[in-house]
């Protein structure tokens, strides 16, 4: 698909607006397989699971609906530019749950421009627009997130993301954030039905944010620390060679503050 076809297949896309929580950066990525790589933030409001150790409650429940910006690709865009000094720079897209929305337009006129995109999702939903993409990032939610798994909805998102074939596509990586045993064991289960998959494993943040920039005391930065450190033994003694385990570097960093 050519950026034209891509960009009147979006036009749907932009007659809707994007539900905005928050816009900002540039900052690093702190998480997963692009960790430490410069980035401007587009959160988007909404998303269909509610995870029981969420820690952006802001862009998931709908008690925040108000603070949400309904926002055209346009406008995104040009907030991007703004933060950027107009300069092209990754963009991650994240949520909630990002592929809830209309994101296929953003995606099309910021590729023109010079931009890539990264997005993370729970591999519940499948976008076409997943294959213009640079980099996929797929969470499944464990066991202790008492949110259910569906590895159809999983796979659609995958194929999804490969419609244009695997070396046009993204970047596929599948995170799982794991608290315990039981979350590893579901890691395990779902890595090997997409084997050749890259997987990065990431302690749970137990923490859940306040709705306010002042709501970051309180983070378990030792919990935390605590939780890596058995992370990195099981992955050693199961001999889980082909994994990385990351930390929410951005967590250790600035505890659940919004905005970096």
């Amino acid at each position: 698909m050519t950026v034209v076809d891509r960009t009147l297949a979006g036009m749907s896309d932009s007659r809707e607006k994007i539900r905005i929580s928050e816009i900002f950066g540039p900052t690093v990525q702190g998480e997963g397989a692009l960790i430490g790589m410069p980035t401007v933030f587009v959160r988007t409001g909404g998303c269909d699971f509610r995870c029981s150790w969420c820690d952006t409650l802001y862009a998931v429940d709908p008690a925040f609906r108000a603070d949400w910006k309904p926002m055209t690709a346009t406008e995104v865009l040009d907030a991007v530019k703004k933060l950027s000094g107009g300069k092209p720079i990754l963009i991650t897209l994240s949520g909630g749950n990002p592929a809830i929305q209309p994101l296929g337009d953003l995606i099309a006129m910021g590729k023109d421009e010079g931009f890539t995109f990264a997005i993370e999702t729970q591999g519940s939903i499948a976008r076409d627009w997943f294959a213009d993409l640079n980099f996929l990032t797929i969470s499944p939610k464990p066991p202790s997130s008492s949110s259910s798994f569906d590895a159809d909805a999983l796979s659609a998102c995958i194929d999804a993301a490969q419609a244009n074939g695997m070396l046009d596509g993204p970047a596929i990586t599948l995170k799982f954030p794991v608290r315990d045993a039981a979350d590893l064991m579901f890691a395990d289960y779902v890595r090997n039905l997409h084997i050749g998959i890259p997987v990065c494993l990431q302690p749970v943040n137990t923490t859940p944010a306040k709705p306010h920039p002042d709501g970051a005391d309180g983070v378990d930065i030792e919990g935390l620390t605590e939780r890596y450190r058995w992370l990195v033994d099981e992955v050693a003694k199961r001999k889980w060679f082909d994994v990385r385990v990351l930390p929410q570097w951005h967590v250790h960093v600035w505890g659940n503050l919004r905005g970096v």
